[in-house]
């Protein structure tokens, strides 16, 4: 498993138990680092992806639930809205991620930490949101 895969866990599990302590907000990351004695190459990465979903968290949020048809962010299950969160993060706002390799983490991550149903709708939702984005910046080569 390669160091990015590692972050994204990492930060997956820190925004779990964040929101289960109570909130939007996150504990704090050293200490959740050092208590769960997490690899020390994860952390840089994990923290862009935990200070991204927390800065863009509304932009984020308004994109998932664009989305994800038929359901609203509070209905999904705390691992599948977090999976997601990070996932929109690195398509929309990290450029050195490519679109497939952030929807297929994505749906490796629910795989392992989610229910059977939660990889095919994390797929989804990330597809609807990456067609999107392809059908804009096609509409905008054309009236360019």
């Amino acid at each position: 498993m390669g160091i990015r895969r590692k972050s994204r866990e990492l930060a997956l599990q820190a925004l779990f138990q964040g929101e289960l302590a109570g909130g939007a907000g996150l504990l704090d990351f050293a200490e959740f680092c050092a208590h769960f004695q997490a690899n020390k190459k994860a952390i840089p990465y994990a923290k862009t992806l935990l200070d991204g979903v927390q800065e863009k968290r509304q932009e984020i949020d308004q994109l998932i639930g664009r989305h994800a048809e038929n359901w609203r962010l509070e209905r999904m299950s705390v691992i599948d809205r977090n999976i997601l969160r990070l996932a929109v993060f690195e398509l929309r706002f990290q450029e050195d991620v490519p679109t497939s390799v952030a929807i297929n983490e994505a749906v490796e991550i629910a795989k392992r930490y989610a229910t059977d149903d939660s990889a095919p709708f994390i797929n989804g939702v990330l597809d609807s949101m990456a067609g999107e984005e392809i059908s804009a910046a096609e509409h905008k080569a054309k009236n360019s």
